[in-house]
């Protein structure tokens, strides 16, 4: 079966080939020159502004060469010709990156959307995913992140094998920020998103607590909140996960748990297998391990608050056939017991 590449490589036009490294020897440009009256049109090479888009966005040549599938070099000349081209830096050197000019912060958003209708105007009315060549840029929430993006890599993987998922975090950045810069779907918090964004709810979800399938606990007939405040509690710390819920119930009782540890998300599977703590997770996070793992997962012995999880898009890609198919993948990889019922 093939695999689903979860890359840093950004579709390009066949062009950008030209962009090798049998490059020539073209001076940088030192210092903000002064722009002519006029630019010979015919000198811009649209490659070269894929090259610039992809600096602006990482900032470090290196990565925005692996973005393209260029090597360093040859990002470096694609850059130079343009500086030399537009008569001006562009980008200065610091210790935080490569620092756009106020030149080149006029022309980033401007250049993104250009290149965006571009790619949309260019790829076929029909979106064939059997034989489709291209890479859905999707930002995520560390619940999505859990919960989606596996499934959707294993469902993509197996329709359209040449197709790439590049895979971001929201972090902190807005997440309608990141869709006006070119990201195709996010998977976040639903939000207003106004005339501009699409933002519909395709999940619900609740926790449960999970631990290894020998843990004396495993066989009791009942999960019960005494146990939920003997058992050491293994806490996310990368995740944002609120299980202060558990807290305030368990003090109503009378009682109070014991957080044992607190670790990265990478870590909890290696900490649960073997171990006699548990953690409390997202269901189909939970669901997921226990299909993978000797743990085995039990329900909360009081309510649960919700989470819900939300898929956003910019409104202009409502009708794009590739955008749609992808949306209606990312609707299959949520359990249909949990996905709501809003249609495309």
């Amino acid at each position: 079966m093939s695999q689903t590449t979860l890359s840093t490589r950004a579709s390009v036009s066949p062009g950008i080939a030209g962009l090798s490294d049998r490059h020539e020897r073209t001076p940088p440009v030192h210092g903000t020159l002064v722009a002519p009256a006029a630019i010979n049109w015919g000198a811009i090479d649209l490659n070269l502004l894929t090259v610039f888009d992809a600096v602006m966005q990482e900032r470090n040549l290196t990565r925005a060469g692996r973005r393209l599938g260029l090597s360093q070099p040859a990002a470096s000349h694609a850059l130079a010709r343009l500086r030399t081209t537009l008569k001006d830096d562009l980008f200065v050197r610091t210790p935080e990156g490569m620092q756009p000019t106020a030149r080149a912060q006029q022309m980033a958003e401007p250049v993104r959307d250009a290149l965006r209708m571009l790619r949309l105007t260019l790829e076929p009315e029909e979106f064939d995913p059997a034989v489709a060549t291209r890479t859905f840029n999707i930002a995520v929430n560390n619940h999505a992140a859990r919960a989606i993006v596996p499934e959707l890599a294993r469902r993509v993987s197996e329709v359209a094998p040449h197709v790439s998922l590049d895979v971001e975090p929201v972090g902190l950045r807005d997440v309608l920020d990141q869709l006006d810069q070119g990201t195709d779907v996010a998977l976040a918090r639903l939000v207003d998103g106004g005339e501009r964004f699409k933002c519909v709810r395709i999940m619900e979800d609740d926790f449960v607590a999970i631990f290894d399938q020998d843990h004396p606990v495993s066989q009791a007939p009942v999960f019960t909140a005494e146990h939920l405040a003997e058992i050491p509690h293994i806490l996310t710390s990368s995740t944002g996960d609120d299980t202060s819920f558990i807290d305030e119930a368990l003090e109503q009782r009378g009682l109070v748990r014991k957080i044992a540890v607190r670790v990265p998300l990478l870590s909890i599977v290696l900490m649960l297998v073997g171990s006699d703590s548990l953690a409390v997770l997202p269901r189909r996070v939970a669901v997921d391990l226990t299909r993978v793992c000797a743990l085995v997962m039990r329900e909360l012995p009081f309510p649960s608050p919700q989470i819900s999880l939300a898929m956003l898009w910019h409104r202009r890609m409502d009708g794009h056939p590739a955008h749609r198919w992808l949306r209606g993948m990312i609707r299959a990889s949520v359990e249909p017991r949990k996905l709501c019922a809003e249609q495309r």
